[in-house]
């Protein structure tokens, strides 16, 4: 039987963190559950030591969730785990629809499979700066990888031991969604969209607000393009040891 984790990054999610364990454990319950505490200043911590078969590490300050995430990634890399899905602790993954993303990695359809809130109609309304915000990235993203991504900033990821190994090594420390898109790309790994129905968010405050919007796009947008730059100088560097094919995947060893 496949091993799968479920990595909850969380940020002040007091409000609302003991209602996602518990739509786990009961939705998924063959699942582990490991929840990375990013610092926070509430009672998370807490409520998650309250909270039976679910471990927790908690970080010693507010790193960010691209650190978050990394120490989940190798987590499950280093405890073996199959597959490995993202849900984040403010209840708006739909973890009804989560066995499906994981059950689509362990069939072989993709190396990552993300939960999309635009490749079919749904209730969810975004606002005006993430719509702005997802229109642009989409475009951003899409030049890069040839086309086919509609939700760059979802969250909502299942992936294989691949994509695993590859976000342990390197992963970005900041809004790192729409950028690991093209650092698969690069890796000749394959990402592709189901559609699932995001929810408002339980509690909390997102970190993206419309003060940060626009620095979020443009942040996003510059680490794209000199991640690509740095792609294209390796490629065309003679027998430069980091030169991977776009078409090809690297070995494992």
């Amino acid at each position: 039987m496949a091993k799968v984790l479920v990595i909850i990054p969380a940020y002040n999610e007091a409000e609302s963190i003991s209602d996602v364990i518990a739509a786990l454990q009961e939705q998924v319950p063959d699942y582990d559950i490991v929840v990375v505490d990013d610092g926070s200043a509430d009672s998370t911590s807490t409520i998650v030591r309250s909270i039976s078969n679910v471990d927790l590490i908690r970080l010693p300050y507010n790193m960010g969730i691209g650190s978050t995430m990394q120490t989940g990634y190798k987590y499950a890399v280093l405890n073996d785990y199959d597959v490995a899905v993202q849900c984040d602790g403010d209840g708006q993954h739909p973890v009804h629809q989560m066995k499906s993303i994981v059950d689509g990695v362990l069939e072989g359809k993709a190396d990552m499979i993300i939960g999309s809130r635009y490749v079919a109609d749904s209730d969810y309304t975004p606002s005006i700066f993430r719509r702005i915000g997802k229109s642009l990235l989409s475009r951003i993203v899409n030049s890069a990888v040839g086309g086919g991504v509609t939700d760059t900033t979802s969250g909502f990821r299942a992936m294989n031991r691949s994509v695993l190994a590859s976000f342990a090594h390197s992963y970005p420390d900041d809004y790192p969604e729409a950028e690991v898109l093209v650092s698969l790309f690069k890796r000749g790994l394959k990402a592709v969209e189901v559609p699932v129905n995001m929810m408002p968010r339980q509690g909390g405050e997102s970190s993206i607000n419309s003060h940060r919007a626009f620095y979020y796009i443009i942040k996003v947008t510059l680490a794209i393009y000199i991640s690509l730059f740095k792609n294209y100088s390796k490629i065309h560097e003679p027998n430069g040891p980091d030169a991977i094919p776009l078409n090809e995947k690297p070995e494992s060893h």
